[in-house]
């Protein structure tokens, strides 16, 4: 899949959102299966590593420091 370097930032900050959601919805109380949640969250944070390393290779090209998005 290619994704267009205009649309990198809003890829990161989505995936930095996604887990910040999990994040709070895992402290709430309501859950009914907690460890799919968890798992859900372990993922997103492995898809969010792989995003930044990807990022770093067109961060020159879009113009925004990976720094300032996080």
């Amino acid at each position: 899949m290619d994704i267009p370097n205009t649309w990198a930032p809003l890829l990161v900050s989505a995936v930095r959102d996604a887990i910040l959601y999990q994040e709070n919805l895992l402290k709430g109380e309501a859950l009914r299966d907690r460890s799919d949640d968890e798992e859900h969250l372990l993922q997103l944070s492995q898809f969010f590593e792989f995003i930044k390393e990807e990022y770093k290779e067109v961060e020159k090209e879009v113009g925004i420091p990976l720094e300032k998005i996080l």
